[in-house]
């Protein structure tokens, strides 16, 4: 059962082969042939070739061969019937199905994507007239993005309304299931429709077809999480969704890179600055499934994020897809601590020379670790030693590692050999279990080193988010978090609808750590729970505002002394026993701490 064989004849005669292979690979007419390389494994001389009279293809180098409909369903990962669907649309052809009920999901998908399509058209409209969204065109404006911006990646504004959109949508015909179905609205207690999003910047998202099928929208106010995307629908799977890929697929392919980015306005920021290869995650960690869309695109991946974090929660997933994924992964050195989308407010040449100037994914950790150590002593350069020597032992190949040894004993004028046996014993001792550090213990930094013990206030802090995600979900933010483990824990605790969902999108070492903390109860005192996460909300509070204190009276910002008296508040509130008091302290630093990060 499914679509009528003669609809299939007809979509596979009215596709164009080559201009469908042409926007995932680069094709070179040779004679009545196009060649090209293979989509399908990794090939350096190009032994793809498509017969454009007969419509067919076949790989010399690993025997793939098909047809139109073959092509897109290996390319893009779909089933048959989604295959056929994509070539339909592509080709203005009508389907009919031989299963009235089949016919009628396929439908009822169609009509979701509809009634999206509707709520950008509406959020878009109101962000460009309406006054309630003054003030998200002054975010806009304040990070640098004009109208003209913001009417190329259609971004548009949910009203401080409980159901605006779903009167507009019901008065543009469409059905409450359908609003709910979407992820548009949901029923509420007096069985009324409410709207998903309020008051928040919201960023449209499609798929790699060009389907809209969600939201991810930013908060413009200081209730709820910052970022909040569309709930998990019949045609919103963020697993399997790159924002910006519908815009970005043919420079990914024509280039062989893609740019992965964190967030909505780094991947705008990218496009803008004449990068517009960048894509990101919507509201997820990278995953699997991300890569087994990406690499039948390109094989080259330039990370363009935080790469501290990257290398201390990531490294041994990078790896793990570098060989099951043949891909290449990379890192664009961007200015610590500064996202792209700040870059590119500031020079956005400077985007396009990262990304030109990546380097390969261990080469950065090494060159980032060196440049912070102090290595014109003997004892610096034997502890750098050590430490590069464990993020070498992190690589899974033999050749690679040896080949870094041999470069850092040229750079630190250390011994070969001592450094081989500095790896191995790294690689012997890999899997050591994460233990709690005491904050008092006198260390402070951005970040712990390498096998460092994580600050026990994060990890309570975890805990509750674990064990009481109602409670603290809107009042921890993932800047409170110095460790980078521990900050994308949080993150993917936020980010996930389900606790199994934060573990199963998460990188090993990250899901190990949540499912510990998991089955270990908060620190209780006897007190009532809302003073128990006070005391959590305080005390991280407190550890975050002194490591951005350091950070200021290094660089001699004159607005440290505002942040110490804010900082001595607390500690008296907090010292007296008022803990109330104290969390009202904690809050005034939190908005001040992000003032000072849309502005650094």
């Amino acid at each position: 059962m499914g679509i009528l064989d003669e609809d299939v004849a007809r979509v596979r005669e009215a596709t164009d082969l080559v201009a469908l292979a042409g926007e995932h690979l680069a094709l070179k007419r040779i004679g009545r042939r196009y060649t090209g390389l293979c989509p399908f494994h990794t090939e350096k001389s190009p032994s793809f070739t498509i017969n454009p009279e007969l419509g067919v293809y076949y790989c010399f180098g690993c025997q793939a061969r098909g047809d139109a409909i073959t092509f897109i369903r290996e390319v893009e990962h779909l089933d048959f019937v989604e295959a056929v669907e994509r070539l339909s649309a592509r080709a203005g052809i009508t389907l009919r199905y031989d299963d009235a009920s089949f016919s009628k999901e396929r439908a009822r998908k169609q009509r979701l994507h509809e009634a999206v399509t509707e709520s950008i058209g509406f959020y878009h409209r109101l962000l460009l007239d309406d006054d309630e969204a003054g003030g998200a065109r002054r975010y806009l404006r304040g990070r640098g993005f004009d109208g003209d911006a913001v009417r190329k990646f259609s971004l548009g504004f949910a009203p401080d309304s409980y159901d605006r959109l779903s009167v507009h949508l019901q008065q543009s015909k469409f059905s409450r299931d359908d609003i709910v179905a979407a992820g548009l609205a949901f029923v509420n207690k007096s069985n009324r429709l409410q709207d998903s999003f309020r008051a928040r910047l919201m960023f449209p998202i499609w798929d790699g077809r060009g389907e809209a099928v969600g939201f991810g929208g930013r908060t413009l106010t200081d209730q709820g999480p910052k970022y909040k995307n569309s709930a998990e629908t019949p045609i919103y799977h963020k697993s399997r969704l790159l924002y910006g890929l519908n815009w970005a697929k043919g420079e990914i392919v024509a280039r062989g890179e893609v740019v992965l980015c964190e967030g909505y306005t780094d991947v705008m920021a990218f496009h803008l600055a004449g990068v517009p290869n960048a894509v990101a995650t919507c509201g997820t960690a990278l995953a699997d499934d991300h890569f087994a869309i990406l690499k039948n695109l390109a094989r080259k991946i330039t990370l363009a994020y935080d790469a501290d974090a990257a290398g201390q929660a990531a490294a041994e997933r990078c790896y793990t897809w570098e060989q099951r994924f043949e891909v290449q992964f990379q890192v664009a050195d961007l200015s610590k601590g500064r996202d792209p989308a700040d870059v590119w407010k500031d020079d956005p040449a400077e985007l396009a020379r990262a990304v030109g100037d990546a380097t390969p994914f261990l080469e950065f950790r090494i060159d980032r670790l060196l440049d912070a150590a102090d290595i014109v002593g003997l004892e610096g350069r034997a502890r750098a030693a050590e430490q590069a020597a464990a993020l070498i032992g992190e690589h899974p190949s033999d050749l690679v590692r040896d080949q870094y040894v041999m470069s850092l004993a040229g750079r630190l004028d250390i011994d070969a050999d001592r450094l081989r046996s500095a790896v191995a014993r790294s690689r012997a001792g890999e899997r050591q279990t994460l233990r709690e550090r005491d904050p008092e213990d006198g260390r402070s930094g951005t970040g712990p080193a390498p096998g460092q013990a994580v600050d026990r206030r994060e990890l309570d802090a975890l805990r509750w988010a674990i064990h009481a995600p109602e409670i603290v979900g809107s009042r921890i933010d993932a800047a409170m978090f110095a460790d980078p483990l521990a900050r994308t824990a949080f993150e993917a605790l936020a980010g996930a609808d389900e606790f199994l969902d934060a573990i199963g999108g998460s990188a090993p070492e990250v899901a190990a750590l949540i499912e510990r903390l998991a089955v270990e109860d908060p620190e209780a005192s006897g007190e009532d729970q809302e003073t128990l996460v006070r005391h959590v909300v305080v005390n991280l509070v407190d550890a975050s505002s002194r490591r951005l204190l350091e950070s200021m009276l290094r660089t001699g910002d004159e607005r440290s002394p505002a942040l110490k008296a804010l900082i001595d508040v607390l500690v008296s509130e907090r010292d007296a026993g008022d803990w109330k008091a104290a969390e009202v302290a904690a809050e005034q630093l939190v908005g001040w701490q992000t003032d000072v990060a849309e502005w650094r």
